[in-house]
């Protein structure tokens, strides 16, 4: 019997376009995901477990680990290092489980450096106009943080290159279905399934 390793897929976009939410949706439709679980230096909140919630490091550890490779990517917001780690990612890879990681565009360049066999996915606005729309609605950002915003997001489109798909976020549900077509479309490409077979053969004939 084959035994298929996961896929570590990522969805990035620029602020505003709805990341959090098309990710959120689609793991109410998609049980056999697993969303992976961040690195942190910041205090454990009440309630919050070690392995579920994050993993949680000193900064001497997480500098560490910086050091030796062992983090896909990595930033530092208000004194506190995030990142994912490499080793939870490939583990969970191994035993045949499909990891989702959602991150800013920054973020998913790192991982494209250290796990280029990742599979990148685009969350891409209907429109700029769209996006604007989206960050004034949140109504939490001053005129200014909102055109910084914007500027920022050109920058991130053009990096659009980067990536192995682009999905439209028209509207939720139809990003979710996209989503979870390249997901099905990925665990069917010939070299994935090829790899698995040579495996097997090689086993039989030694």
């Amino acid at each position: 019997m084959i035994k298929e390793k996961g896929i570590l897929f990522i969805l990035s976009g620029p602020s505003g376009v709805g990341k959090g939410t098309v990710r959120k949706k689609l793991f109410e439709e998609e049980t056999d995901l697993q969303y992976s679980i961040s690195m942190t230096t910041r205090d454990r909140r009440p309630g919050e477990v070690d392995g579920v919630d994050y993993f949680y490091k000193t900064k001497e550890e997480f500098e560490q680990l910086i050091k030796d490779g062992q983090l896909l990517e990595y930033a530092q917001y208000v004194n506190n290092y995030y990142g994912t780690p490499r080793n939870y990612v490939e583990e969970t890879l191994e035993n045949g489980q499909d990891v989702f990681l959602e991150i800013e565009v920054q973020g998913a360049l790192q991982v494209k450096e250290n796990f280029p066999e990742g599979v990148f996915i685009f969350l891409f606005p209907p429109s700029l106009d769209e996006l604007k729309n989206r960050i004034v609605s949140r109504g939490t950002e001053s005129q200014e943080l909102v055109l910084n915003r914007l500027k920022e997001a050109r920058n991130e489109i053009e990096m659009m290159d980067a990536y192995d798909y682009v999905v439209v976020n028209d509207k939720v549900q139809h990003a979710v279905d996209k989503v979870k077509t390249i997901i099905k479309s990925e665990h069917l490409k010939r070299e994935r399934i090829a790899k698995q077979y040579k495996k097997i053969l090689e086993d039989e004939l030694s």
